[in-house]
């Protein structure tokens, strides 16, 4: 069933069934673009948390046991239908996110290579056997830790659960995930393709609700035993205590204010061009989008004349729409903030060479912007912007820069230009972040690990460190009795 905005009607989905909730409580869906209300999610009960955790407890009980061959069959039956439903998917993701339809179809594509990853990387989850006493066989296991609550952010309605999702169930693990509030047809999507792929009930419960209450409920039950979360810093803290509290282990992916340093020897046209394509994807809503724009002052002019171009050429509009480069903020929320950042900055002294101001028209939407002159003290040099925003700062000694880089308490990612193999390797090897590019503002991919340090979080999701939070380390120690 479809609304008249061709959207579709959301379910949560529990224990093998889709369900409205117990008392029928619902909240708005609001698409970014237009302002129009397009649906409605169903905000969960205690009673239905307590159906999720009970059925997420048998559901663990079948997963665990089905044997590994029979696991990746069924999960990559649902990469395969991931991949064959994109472009509705993704079609879903823009009318309630409001990113282009190229990138939410893209992102659809990506999560399906990602389960197949995980699927595949779960066989080589091997123990060892350790030479030991005569007569002793000592070997360590890998088992999945039981099952998790995720909880996920509303900026990639595909890629962010299935993150979560994909590692769970590679391992052996079943989840109980509460999708955004914001984006929940997207995860309903995603989810109804484990369904149709085999995925046994219980397995992969999908909630919506009162993050505070749901999140409460879900870590303080004895049924979880891991907490993955991806969001902000304030509420990633929120969540870490409460699971610290019943000593419970976490995987924390919080946000960040990427730094990139564009060194005297780089090419400032072609870093320019590169740092402007990722400031701007997904509107800058992305925790390791570029945010702070630290120039050599023999490149700052040319750096800054290139950004405004390429700025200049990003094509705004509903995501919907043929040749729309960057879509809405995600809500008003975003606006109003973005609103502060730019303002706070101007009134000490900053000067806006291009956009500045949300743009007269119904939807979140607010024109890229580049600042230059931004003083040291403005907030947006200090406080993610989450946000198509680019402080461009020049700086004189490359010392002296990264110190001012890593001055903040976030560690997420960071990007460095040079053509000099040693200073690649200085910036490798002194900037405090846990994802760093070289001469490319790259994301993350699922051959590889992401995460961060410091405030931006612990533990990681992709490559083969992707599977860790979600499995245990058992040594079994076997005395061989004649």
């Amino acid at each position: 069933m479809t609304t008249d905005h061709g959207y579709p009607a959301v379910r949560m989905y529990i224990a093998g069934e889709w369900c409205q909730g117990g008392t029928g409580r619902t909240a708005p869906i609001v698409n970014p673009a237009t302002e129009e209300v397009i649906g409605e999610v169903p905000l969960a009960t205690t009673a239905d948390l307590d159906r999720a955790l009970a059925a997420a407890d048998e559901g663990f009980r079948v997963w665990r046991a089905t044997p590994i061959a029979r696991r990746t069959a069924i999960l990559h039956a649902a990469a395969d239908l991931i991949a064959e439903r994109a472009p509705e998917i993704g079609r879903v993701s823009t009318l309630e996110q409001g990113k282009p339809l190229a990138e939410s179809t893209g992102e659809a594509r990506r999560t399906a290579d990602t389960l197949r990853w995980h699927a595949d990387d779960a066989r080589r989850a091997y123990g060892r056997i350790i030479p030991s006493e005569a007569g002793t066989v000592l070997t360590v296991r890998r088992e999945p830790i039981g099952p998790v609550a995720a909880f996920v952010p509303w900026n990639f309605p595909v890629g962010g659960p299935n993150r979560k999702i994909s590692s769970a169930l590679s391992a052996g693990c079943s989840i109980i995930i509460k999708g955004s509030e914001e984006t929940p047809a997207t995860a309903a999507a995603l989810v109804k393709c484990y369904e149709d792929a085999g995925l046994p009930a219980g397995v992969l419960n999908l909630v919506f609700g009162e993050p505070a209450e749901v999140s409460a409920h879900l870590i303080a039950s004895p049924v979880t035993r891991l907490i993955a979360f991806t969001g902000s810093v304030p509420v990633g803290k929120l969540l870490a205590a409460q699971a610290g509290e019943v000593m419970k282990p976490s995987l924390m992916e919080l946000g960040g204010h990427a730094p990139v340093i564009v060194c005297a020897d780089a090419d400032p046209v072609r870093a320019a061009r590169k740092a402007a394509q990722a400031k701007f994807a997904n509107a800058g809503q992305v925790c390791t989008s570029p945010s702070r724009f630290y120039v050599h002052e023999s490149l700052v002019e040319e750096f800054t004349a290139e950004f405004v171009l390429a700025t200049e050429e990003v094509v705004v509009g509903d995501g919907l729409a043929e040749g729309t480069k960057m879509g809405p903020l995600a809500n008003e929320r975003r606006l109003k903030a973005l609103e502060r950042l730019v303002a706070d900055a101007v009134a000490r002294g900053a000067k806006v060479l291009t956009g500045g101001a949300a743009l007269d028209r119904p939807g979140y939407f607010f024109a890229p912007t580049v600042l230059t002159d931004v003083p040291e003290d403005a907030e947006l040099l200090h406080e993610e912007p989450f946000a198509p925003v680019a402080p461009i700062v020049p700086f004189s000694d490359l010392d002296e820069v990264l110190a001012r880089a890593n001055a903040l308490p976030y560690g997420l990612a960071a990007y460095g230009f040079t053509r000099s193999a040693a200073t690649a390797e200085k910036l490798s090897a002194e900037l405090e972040a846990g994802i760093l590019s070289i001469n490319h503002c790259g994301g993350s991919v699922h051959e590889a690990p992401s995460g961060g340090v410091k405030e931006s979080g612990y533990g990681r999701e992709g490559g083969p460190e992707a599977l860790d939070a979600y499995l245990v380390t058992k040594r079994v120690s076997h005395l061989l009795v004649p």
